[in-house]
């Protein structure tokens, strides 16, 4: 679509300039020109220079000037000519075209509906008109992405999903900000929490195994993976280097079916993967639906959380708890209260562990080995953690 309205435009500019006139992709392919003959071929030294910035470059008696919303121009303008009558003609062309883009952009595109739905910019009673208007599937079950880049280099991750996820009548990918990929990707009718997980990993481990990043991934709303999507998101998490660390928190909301939901959806990935960062900083996937306590205290006031840690602990006890009694308290939840099995994962003697535990009762007030007990100090240390961090709401 944007090529007719390039070739559109051009055409309509062509008597007004004396000069041949069009615009080229990021591939350097010639998609408008005012010579017909001209398009669709390439000139593959314009597009190096194309990926460098939105200046205006000369080559081969031509001046370009890129445009786009990326980073990375999008589409370039040329007009016949090297001299200061050029440089204003493109940029003057530039400026135009970059506007009816954009217009159509907010008018007709789908992705752009999809971005402005995720992050709540059209209001929900023109959701299903401007869905209707774009013959746009709403009873679908889609998931929701949200990739999250810590570190990497020049290579573009968006370009690296857009290709993993090619089909832009199905899946749509954009960025919420420099870090932040969100990625809506149609599913199909049956799938389980494994699917999912596999899913993002593929996204997680392409992204790592493409330039060596690392990455954050958070998934949104999700219902349904392909068999064939199944069996490349294996493919490309076993191909995965060792020698290569990657960093990967996957986040999971709850299913929708249709596109109103798509927002909380979103929301919903984007605490999954902060409150992850708080309680489960050595998980790798974190489901929505899972989060369980540590969901609830999230949403819980700070005020009544410090509240509730005063009434539980006595002033200066839980900070007089050193770290081999925290590691130790940590193993006797993973071994469920168990004496004998925890002193064997510490390798420590039985009488040792009861020791240590009689030490933190008489610190805390707290006996461990009681399930009332435990529970309050699960959650106590839940709550000083989450209150430590100070995490972001959504």
């Amino acid at each position: 679509m944007s090529n007719r309205l390039f070739q559109g435009l051009v055409h309509q500019m062509r008597d007004s300039i004396d000069a041949t006139i069009g615009v080229v992709d990021e591939t350097a392919t010639i998609i408008a020109c005012s010579d017909l003959s001209r398009v669709g071929t390439t000139n593959e030294f314009v597009s190096l220079d194309l990926s460098d910035s939105h200046d205006i470059f000369i080559r081969d008696g031509f001046t370009y000037k890129p445009f786009g919303s990326r980073v990375k121009p999008d589409y370039a303008v040329f007009v016949e000519g090297v001299d200061d009558a050029a440089a204003k003609y493109a940029s003057i062309l530039a400026i135009a075209l970059s506007n009816i883009k954009q217009y159509y952009d907010e008018k007709y595109d789908r992705n752009n509906f999809i971005k402005n739905v995720i992050l709540d910019n059209v209001l929900p009673g023109d959701i299903v008109i401007k869905a209707r208007e774009l013959h746009f599937n709403a009873e679908i079950s889609r998931a929701v992405f949200l990739i999250r880049i810590i570190s990497a280099n020049d290579i573009s991750a968006y370009d690296v999903i857009q290709n993993l996820f090619p089909d832009k009548n199905k899946d749509f990918v954009f960025n919420i900000t420099e870090t932040d990929i969100v990625l809506v990707k149609e599913l199909k009718s049956t799938v389980d929490s494994k699917d999912l997980e596999k899913l993002a990993r593929s996204i997680a481990a392409t992204l790592s195994s493409e330039f060596y990043t690392r990455v954050k991934v958070g998934i949104g709303t999700a219902v349904v993976v392909d068999k064939d999507l199944e069996k490349i998101a294996c493919f490309f998490y076993d191909t995965v280097s060792s020698e290569f660390y990657t960093r990967v928190n996957v986040g999971i909301g709850t299913a929708v079916v249709g596109v109103k939901d798509l927002a909380r959806s979103f929301k919903e990935a984007q605490m999954a993967l902060e409150v992850g960062k708080v309680f489960d900083t050595d998980k790798v996937i974190v489901s929505y639906d899972n989060l369980g306590i540590a969901r609830l205290i999230y949403h819980l006031p700070t005020t009544l959380c410090e509240t509730f840690l005063h009434e539980v602990f006595k002033v200066g006890s839980i900070e007089s708890l050193d770290h081999e009694t925290l590691f130790t308290i940590q193993k006797f939840f993973e071994n469920n209260l168990n004496v004998s099995e925890t002193s064997r994962k510490l390798f420590v003697h039985r009488n040792t562990l009861v020791y240590r535990l009689e030490k933190i009762k008489k610190l805390t007030g707290l006996d461990l080995r009681e399930f009332d007990h435990a529970i309050i100090f699960k959650i106590a240390l839940m709550v000083k953690k989450y209150l430590s961090a100070n995490p972001v709401k959504f």
